[in-house]
């Protein structure tokens, strides 16, 4: 396998390169959540859900959960039927080890073949296709076996050798409700664990859960425009002569606009199975593993503007930034309703010009040697809060598990910094790591950390002070009082976005939020973000309630 495809861990589940070992493993003391499960992956020199260095014999399951296994055995008959996936039943269980995707899908029922849907992704994709060597281009493959919710994922590579090329599969398990998660290796298959093993402190960040990081289906560019993706607002661009043109799967190819519903679906599913588990008895054994989702960025989606960079023109209308660089709009607006009246800030689009050429940027890969001045295919690419995190503060309020005033508060406490947040992750502190009644659970920690505000002397700033202030809010005014601090900050944001310093400023932020996304195992290819020149080395910054912003202490 070329070099090139080597960079590949997250959705090819590959070996690392030596450089990326490196800088693996300076990350890794840089970017945990704040449980103490590294984000990175501890298990680098191996990098994957793979064998490890075992000879695998051709037409066999193994199992190798990375950061639990050293390397892959087979799998019992004991292990393989309480495998209930489509994989296990159709495939494995009868003796069948499909090696490429072609025979994997022509294997399942005729039902599976009239559910199918197939997506395509690359990163270069908007590139000329004569201006760079490899592109990295992906299929993903959705379809119900079982019934009539999607319970097959698949992704691989579009174009080339299909027995060379990765090919993994995300499958539903109806009985034990987890997603199970399966890689190919020659003729040989590999199981790579199921949902839960994503959440466990020694396999968590690891293998195949670096990008599946909270055990779910992943879909980064979730939201319009599908940045990378085909879809209704951009197609994939393929030289004439381009064999994959005349691949069936590519002649099936649908908009990402389809993808991102069955994704959140997916993750509701999920998300519902889990904590219906960790509840039934009413008692939960690691609350923190469910609150890091509110206090915490577990991981991160990405998101941007609507507008092609390369047809934004100094006469353009002005551009209206992601609504997710400055605050948390899915929780606070549509499931917290906090009552607000501003509009998302915009900014000229002259600024946005200038600010391109004065931070030189461009779209570098240096492992092919490509360079093209100028932004990401779509404006101003930057990380928002995470759906998974998202869905879990939801159904963990719906299910009475936290109060949405309790959820409110806590992320008023830096709703300015929706993503990547110390003050909030300082919270996590008082979080419960023990069995605590799920009946007892906001109460205790609220308490926790009123007490700490009242008893400890903390300055007026900190993140307990601020949330004991937020609690002091009555209850039914909070929506309305928080709703009134959300619109003073965008109101504010509106105003420094039209002064020249105040959108640098924006850009170095979203520069440094980026920085902390390359750390992030997400980060599978150099062409997802652009390249600047403000040092790789900058502080990190962060966003103030005053719509400026300053380097973290």
């Amino acid at each position: 396998m070329p070099d090139h495809a080597q960079r590949r861990r997250a959705t090819a589940w590959m070996r690392t390169t030596a450089v990326e070992e490196v800088d693996a493993a300076r990350a890794s003391a840089a970017l945990r959540d704040t449980s103490g499960d590294s984000l990175v992956g501890d298990d680098i020199a191996d990098g994957g859900c793979g064998p490890g260095s075992t000879a695998l014999e051709p037409g066999r399951l193994y199992r190798r959960i990375s950061g639990r296994e050293d390397r892959a055995r087979p799998v019992s008959d004991e292990e393989l039927a309480a495998l209930g996936d489509p994989m296990a039943v159709e495939f494995f269980r009868v003796g069948t080890f499909p090696t490429t995707v072609q025979e994997l899908l022509s294997k399942l029922p005729p039902t599976a073949a009239a559910s199918r849907k197939v997506y395509l992704v690359s990163e270069s994709g908007q590139i000329p296709p004569d201006a760079i060597g490899e592109r990295d281009m992906r299929f993903a493959i959705t379809t119900a076996v079982g019934g009539s919710q999607v319970d097959l994922l698949v992704s691989t590579q579009a174009g080339g050798d299909p027995r060379q090329g990765f090919l993994q599969v995300a499958a539903w398990d109806p009985g034990a409700r987890v997603f199970n998660f399966y890689a190919r290796f020659e003729s040989s298959w590999v199981w790579a664990g199921h949902s839960w093993h994503a959440l466990e402190p020694d396999t968590r960040g690891k293998g195949c859960f670096d990008s599946h990081v909270n055990g779910s289906a992943v879909m980064k560019e979730l939201r319009i425009p599908w940045i990378n993706w085909q879809s209704e607002r951009a197609v994939i661009r393929l030289a004439e002569d381009d064999p994959l043109r005349h691949d069936q799967l590519y002649q099936q190819v649908i908009g990402a606009e389809r993808l991102e519903l069955t994704v959140r679906s997916l993750i509701t599913r999920w998300t519902a199975a889990r904590l219906a588990a960790v509840t039934a008895n009413g008692v939960v054994d690691h609350p923190d593993r469910l609150l890091r989702h509110l206090f915490t960025s577990t991981t991160v989606n990405l998101t941007s503007t609507d507008r092609q960079s390369s047809t934004i023109t100094a006469d353009s209308p002005d551009l209206t930034l992601p609504v997710g660089f400055w605050l948390n709009q899915d929780v606070l607006f549509d499931d917290l309703r906090l009552s607000t009246q501003a509009a998302p800030p915009r900014a000229q689009a002259a600024r946005y010009l200038a600010g391109l050429t004065r931070f030189d940027f461009r779209l570098e890969e240096k492992s092919s040697g490509f360079s093209q001045p100028g932004d990401t295919f779509f404006a101003f690419v930057v990380p928002e809060a995470a759906h998974e995190d998202n869905e879990v503060v939801r159904q963990m309020v719906r299910k009475g598990l936290i109060s949405a005033r309790f959820a409110a508060c806590v992320l008023m406490v830096d709703f300015f910094n929706p993503v990547f947040s110390p003050a909030r992750s300082l919270l996590m502190q008082y979080v419960p790591t023990t069995p605590t009644k799920a009946a007892e659970l906001c109460d205790k920690v609220t308490q926790a950390i009123l007490d700490a505000a009242r008893t400890r002397n903390l300055p007026a700033d900190s993140p307990e002070v601020r949330f004991a202030a937020h609690w002091q809010v009555l209850e039914d005014a909070w929506q309305t009082v928080f709703g009134q601090r959300v619109d003073s900050y965008l109101r504010k944001v509106t105003q420094q976005i039209q002064t020249a310093s105040g959108f640098a400023d924006y850009v170095r932020l979203a520069e440094s939020r980026r920085r902390q996304f390359r750390l992030m195992k997400l980060n599978e290819f150099e062409l997802t973000l652009p390249v600047t020149n403000i040092p790789p080395g900058a502080p990190p910054l962060a966003m103030r309630e005053d719509a400026t912003v300053a380097e973290l202490p």
